[in-house]
């Protein structure tokens, strides 16, 4: 480029231009640097899934134990009657932990009969608190106890809750 004096020189002298070249090349690895952290941070980036608590219950004992301890659950909770013994809260844990097995059906077959609802939209358990105050050919309204299994593995109240019957899961497999 031709300066003022008509000479080839860069514009504020040489100086200038090695000082821009070296902003410009720390710029760069700057850049770089940035964008290595990025691709780190993104392969190591949480999904969805890992806010989710696992739901499948799987013994795990380091140890070797005694042989007389048990290594498969006991075919006592292949009966049908002592689903009918346990209380809400075994039953509520047999059916979170134990998914996909008979005994998750067996538990519940028995909180249906206790007039729990299964509701699939949430995946947990109404049950009425009182009549509800809207009932139609589509949904009722009212007050519920459901099960809380995410947060305090307890039973709490919603109020003026509508629960549509699309959710409702109405048969057990």
């Amino acid at each position: 480029m031709v300066g003022a004096t008509g000479k080839g020189q860069a514009p504020g002298g040489a100086s200038n231009y090695a000082d821009t070249a070296a902003a410009a090349a720390a710029a760069v690895t700057q850049s770089s640097s940035y964008l290595k952290a990025l691709n780190e941070s993104f392969a190591t980036m949480p999904t969805g899934s890992d806010s989710e608590r696992g739901r499948h219950y799987t013994p795990q004992n380091p140890y070797a134990t005694h042989s007389s301890y048990p290594a498969a659950p006991s075919s006592i909770f292949e009966n049908p009657a002592v689903f009918e013994k346990l209380g809400t809260d075994c039953l509520f844990f047999i059916f979170y932990y134990a998914q996909g097995t008979y005994q998750q059906y067996l538990a519940a077959r028995e909180l249906k009969k206790q007039s729990w609802r299964f509701h699939k939209k949430y995946m947990t358990w109404f049950q009425r608190h009182e009549e509800p105050n809207v009932t139609t050919d589509e949904y009722e309204q009212g007050t519920y106890v459901y099960f809380d299994y995410e947060t305090g593995w307890c039973t709490r109240i919603k109020q003026d809750f509508r629960f549509e019957y699309s959710y409702l899961e109405d048969q057990l497999q």
